[in-house]
């Protein structure tokens, strides 16, 4: 994802962040709320912003104009809702806008709405779903990790598909054929995201362990 400065028209650029605002604000509210409520949570949130920025930073050329990489935003995710990502993922894509040429500002509304709204949301949903069925955390947290990350590259490619209809089959053609060049590097890229999260969380969890005995 991460689609590049300048590479959307500019109604679909302002279109995008408007419909990314009400969930990076409400997603400050919330974290506002949890570092006022448990203080003891604010290495916990870096460790996921910096996860989130590591992971989306390993990027490789894929469809025109934008890229493939593994996003990190599930971590977050399950360890603090999916608002809580609006607002990292947010901080994330600016700096590497900024500092990596890596996406862009005209983009970044587009950008946030994929990688830290839908993302997060799907990755959110699905570990609550899972464990609600009573499948192991390492289950919830692998499937949370890997399927929200390909709802973000699903997300762009309707993005892509919305500003580049195909001039023969239109919107939908556009949005398969994004999708089937997605799907070669993505697929791969969100099984090991969905593995590198069981890990980490497994070593956060150990963490917390050695912290309270």
């Amino acid at each position: 994802m991460h689609i590049m400065e300048g590479y959307l028209p500019a109604p679909h650029a302002l279109g995008w962040f408007i419909a990314s605002a009400p969930f990076v604000v409400a997603g400050s509210l919330r974290l506002k709320r949890i570092v006022a409520e448990r203080p003891e949570a604010k290495m916990t949130l870096a460790a996921s912003g910096a996860f989130t920025f590591v992971l989306s930073a390993l990027k490789m050329p894929s469809v025109t104009g934008s890229c493939s990489h593994p996003t990190g935003t599930g971590l977050g995710a399950v360890l603090f809702g999916p608002s809580v990502m609006a607002v990292l993922g947010t901080i994330v894509l600016l700096f590497q806008a900024l500092l990596l040429a890596h996406g862009g500002l005209t983009t970044l509304g587009a950008n946030v709405f994929s990688m830290a709204i839908v993302g997060p949301w799907v990755s959110y949903g699905l570990y609550r779903l899972v464990v609600k069925a009573g499948l192991s955390t390492a289950v919830a947290v692998f499937l949370a990790a890997a399927l929200g990350d390909l709802s973000t590259y699903a997300t762009t490619a309707v993005q892509l598909a919305l500003a580049y209809p195909d001039a023969a089959t239109g919107f939908w053609g556009a949005m398969v054929k994004f999708m089937g060049i997605y799907a070669v590097t993505q697929i791969p890229l969100a099984v090991a995201e969905g593995l590198l999260t069981v890990v980490v969380m497994n070593a956060l969890a150990a963490r917390a362990v050695e912290v309270t005995r």
